[in-house]
This record gives C-alpha cells, sequence and structure tokens, in this order.
C-alpha cells in the first residue's frame, strides 16, 4: 500500500480508501451479513488501508465501528457526513447528527466531518447556518477537520467546490474525478492545491468504466454534444489502449491509477461488497503509473467533457 500526506491536514493516509457507501455500501445492497461486511473491512485494513469512508446515510457506519474494536484507533483514519435535508441544516440537527454518528462509530472523535452531497445552490445558506457549528465542534476535538462533498450526478462542472474554495473552512474536499470526466482539475484540483485542502476522489470507476454497453452509452452521448471528437475515438474499442499501451490489466484498474496519480488528489475511495474484488483495487492501487504517453492520450480524448459523472 502506498501512503500520503492528505494535504494541510497533515494526516498520513493510504492513496486507497475504502468507500462504505456508493451502489454496493460493502454488499449491504446485495443481501450480505454484517459478519461479511465487518470481515471486508477488516480484510481492508490489514491490507493496509487506513482511511474509511461512511456517512449517517449509508447505514454502514455500525459495521466500521465492530470492524475497527481491538485495533488502534489512532491508526485508522475515519471519515464520515451529514447530509442536509432540502438544503436545510440547523445547528441543532448538525451537533446531534454528529453526536449519534460517534454513537454508531463507538468513537469520541471523527477525523473528517463532511456537509454531505452538497448542491450549489445550498452551500450559501449551509455556510452561513452550520459553518460556525462545525469549528466549534473541531475546536471541541469532536472533529479534527472539516469537509464536504458535492454531487457529482448533478453538479458534473463542480460549481459547488468552486465556490467553496474561495473560503477556508474546508480541510477536505470529496470529488468526483475519473478517466471520462477530468474537469476537476482545472476547476478544483489547481485552488485546492494552492491552498492545501485534502482531496478524496469518488466515482473513480462507476458503471461507464466497468460495463463495455455502458461505456458504449456514454461516449455516444458525448459525442453528440460534442464533447468528443468521434474521429479520435476507435467505438468499437474505446480504451483498449489503455491496456495495450499503458500496462493496465483492466480499464478499472488503469482507471485507479489514473485518479491516483493525479496532482492534487490524495485518497481514492473504491468501494465493494467482495473480498475478491477488493483485493483487486488494492493491487491495482499499488502498482507503478501508468505511462505517460498513455495519461497525455487520455487527457488529450476527453478533455472537453464536463456534462457526465462516469455513473
Amino acid at each position: 500500500m502506498q501512503y500520503t500526506t492528505l494535504g494541510r491536514t497533515g494526516v498520513r493516509v493510504s492513496v486507497m480508501g475504502l468507500g462504505a457507501g456508493g451502489p454496493s455500501r460493502m454488499g449491504r445492497t446485495a443481501g450480505k451479513s454484517e459478519d461479511e461486511q465487518v470481515e471486508l473491512v477488516q480484510q481492508a485494513l490489514d491490507a493496509g488501508v487506513n482511511f474509511i469512508d461512511t456517512a449517517e446515510a449509508y447505514q454502514t457506519e455500525h459495521i466500521v465501528s465492530k470492524a475497527i474494536q481491538g485495533r488502534k484507533r489512532e491508526d485508522i483514519v475515519i471519515s464520515t457526513k451529514k447530509s442536509a435535508d432540502d438544503g436545510i441544516l440547523t445547528p441543532q440537527e448538525l451537533q446531534s447528527g454528529l453526536e449519534a454518528s460517534l454513537k454508531r462509530l463507538g468513537t469520541d472523535y471523527v477525523d473528517v466531518y463532511h456537509l454531505h452531497g452538497i448542491l450549489p445552490e445550498q452551500y450559501e445558506p449551509l455556510l452561513t447556518s452550520v459553518g460556525p457549528t462545525l469549528q466549534s465542534l473541531q475546536q471541541a476535538g469532536k472533529i479534527r477537520f472539516i469537509g464536504i462533498t458535492e454531487h457529482t450526478n448533478t453538479d458534473s462542472s463542480h460549481t459547488m467546490l468552486q465556490r467553496a474554495l474561495q473560503d477556508d473552512l474546508w480541510d477536505v474536499m470529496m470529488v468526483g474525478f475519473n478517466l471520462l470526466n477530468q474537469s476537476a482539475r482545472k476547476n478544483v484540483l489547481v485552488e485546492a492545491q494552492a491552498k492545501g485542502v485534502g482531496i478524496l476522489v469518488m466515482f473513480a470507476v462507476r458503471l461507464a468504466l466497468s460495463r463495455p454497453e455502458r461505456l458504449q452509452a456514454v461516449l455516444q452521448a458525448l459525442i453528440a454534444s460534442g464533447e468528443v471528437d468521434p474521429n479520435e475515438i476507435d467505438l468499437a474499442q474505446p480504451l483498449d489502449f489503455l491496456i495495450t499501451e499503458g500496462g493496465a490489466i483492466s480499464i478499472p484498474d488503469a482507471a485507479y491509477r489514473f485518479c491516483r496519480d493525479e496532482p492534487g488528489t490524495h485518497v481514492v475511495l473504491a468501494g465493494t461488497g467482495d473480498p475478491a474484488h477488493m483485493q483487486e483495487n488494492v493491487a491495482s492501487l499499488a502498482r507503478p503509473p501508468l505511462h505517460p504517453a498513455t495519461v497525455e492520450k487520455v487527457k488529450h480524448l476527453f478533455r472537453n467533457v464536463y456534462s457526465v459523472s462516469g455513473q
């Protein structure tokens, strides 16, 4: 496992983070038992993953709690989140939400506490209503670092995070970034690096990069919108060059490595409910960088894409 420093937090983190949400929710949506989910987390920890991302909305915080029992709390970086229903969140709701998360997690502090999936129009009201509360909870030691996550499916050009970067409140941000939509490079990562903001990458691999039929549909839409030049891509085998030229063993393998080595990113989140798949993700994020020519080809092909999330 490779490790890096999460921006200005100074915290040493594994470049792979275990995502306890996403479509799988560590196997919860597939009917995996709690024992199986706990074992998955423990296997990730044994493989060197020290960053776990969960949320109130995922209903997996209690799984994380069970999985870390008997381990040194200070060796594990826990990220969790509070949603704002309809964009409204009072200081009291934020505080009670944190207390409930702490109870479910079985800890007296969280390393990163985020506002979860915030839309552009929700940002200003939430900054005013709960920004000071987040700072108070941080000063009280219940939150080490303050974070915010975007709603990538509806804000694929990262409007909310661009606005949030104007404020110095946020120590950590979670952004959608992948082979297909690299718009965060210009819209988020440059300024985040300047401010030392820790970056968590979500959507590194979703449906479009794991299912060939979905990739075809997304690429057709991008060609129709003018975001991809049809003369520059082979629709029959659109990303096979990643394997033949880049040394990757699969498209998801290349996708994880591409995100890991993007300047300004720190943790690439990978979620699954299958232990073998989790080990594949661990292996991908331990492999060397892709060939520079391959990286440049990916950057060129999708240089104008901003409208898709990769889902």
